[in-house]
């Protein structure tokens, strides 16, 4: 006799079996997260090609702007355009997976209506793409360093704990943010703005010294200061402060549990509302 197996639903068990559900689920996480990235290039005429063009054109603004026209310091013995495109690698990744994945359920709402599966997998599959595009761009890195002249520290190996570190924190926003614009869809119009006016706050086109030192510690708090700083620190010795290094590892963590437990507390309202 063949043999079926049955899903039993149970209350009170469904925060206790979601991770193991993550896992099983795997595959739809997979497929998801490459027909995302076969979206995001369809029909476009260069394609995979913007992951260069976009970084390296803002790069050039910023360097003319900051560094020519107003002439802010660059990190002692680091080319100015270097340490921008130091800092503009870690922002987009950042901005590339909350822009994307704060309208991932909406965008995904036909198979958010009809069928079950863990929906944090959908807002998660963002970081994929954003990680696919960061290892792109940071090809431009080649011609730069041989262009300057320039050979990156030894401390260029710790440079993928603090790509986990703005992979936690952009996951942990993504999630707050994704789930909250379901409910409340202004958080679709609020959401770009919030991503522009942080880049402002974060040291994307000048260095961290160019903040006058009253201001360090407030400053210290953006975790996207001790990220930046982290990755510049890893490439080329730049100055990384305790405070925004912690900062930066303690922010990360609890925007990322805090954005899992935001998103499992309104999960079950998704379908209502979408």
């Amino acid at each position: 006799m063949e043999e079926r197996s049955v899903l039993c639903i149970e209350a009170g068990k469904s925060n206790r079996l979601y991770l193991r559900d993550l896992w099983e689920y795997r595959e739809l996480f997979g497929v998801l997260a490459w027909r995302d990235i076969i979206v995001r290039y369809k029909q476009t005429v260069v394609g995979v090609a913007w992951s260069v063009l976009r970084p390296l054109i803002t790069m050039l603004v910023f360097t003319v702007v900051f560094g020519k026209i107003a002439q802010l310091p660059s990190d002692k013995g680091v080319p100015y355009t270097l340490m921008v495109f130091a800092g503009m690698l870690p922002w987009q990744y950042f901005s590339n997976t909350v822009l994307t994945g704060s309208e991932a359920l909406i965008g995904n709402q036909g198979l958010i209506s009809k069928v079950y599966f863990p929906r944090l997998i959908i807002p998660t599959t963002r970081i994929l793409v954003s990680l696919a595009e960061l290892l792109v761009s940071a090809v431009i890195f080649v011609p730069l360093f041989f262009i300057y002249g320039y050979l990156p520290s030894w401390q260029i190996v710790f440079v993928p704990f603090f790509i986990l570190l703005a992979t936690l924190f952009s996951l942990g926003c993504t999630y707050i943010l994704s789930s909250l614009n379901v409910k409340f869809r202004d958080f679709r119009y609020v959401v770009p703005f919030m991503v522009q006016f942080g880049l402002y706050l974060s040291p994307v086109g000048f260095s961290s010294a160019a903040i006058p030192a009253k201001w360090q510690t407030l400053y210290a708090l953006n975790p996207m200061v001790g990220i930046i700083d982290g990755v510049r620190w890893s490439l080329f010795d730049a100055p990384l402060s305790a405070t925004a290094f912690w900062s930066a590892v303690i922010w990360s963590v609890a925007i990322l549990l805090a954005g899992f437990w935001c998103f499992r507390r309104m999960e079950n309202e998704f379908a209502d509302y979408i």
